[in-house]
């Protein structure tokens, strides 16, 4: 399984108090912990592979665009 990224801004700090935000913390861990309990693995396998597509196909699409813009302008030079 690939590993989890962790976000490195913290745009709460100095907002809410530490306490509370490591309660929340604790409290997302566990509601993740409860949902992947009911989940088959084979769900989120799949869910993952999905959105791996989802994000090639933006890829292809974004790359088809920018090669229109190069073509374009290429003929206008």
């Amino acid at each position: 399984m690939a590993e989890k990224t962790t976000r490195t801004s913290k745009p709460f700090e100095g907002r809410i108090p530490e306490d509370v935000r490591a309660h929340m913390r604790a409290a997302r861990q566990e509601m993740r912990a409860s949902v992947e309990g009911i989940i088959p693995p084979e769900f989120l396998e799949h869910s993952r592979a999905a959105r791996k597509e989802m994000l090639l196909a933006w890829r292809s699409m974004i790359d088809a665009s920018l090669k229109r813009m190069d073509e374009h302008e290429k003929k206008a030079a």
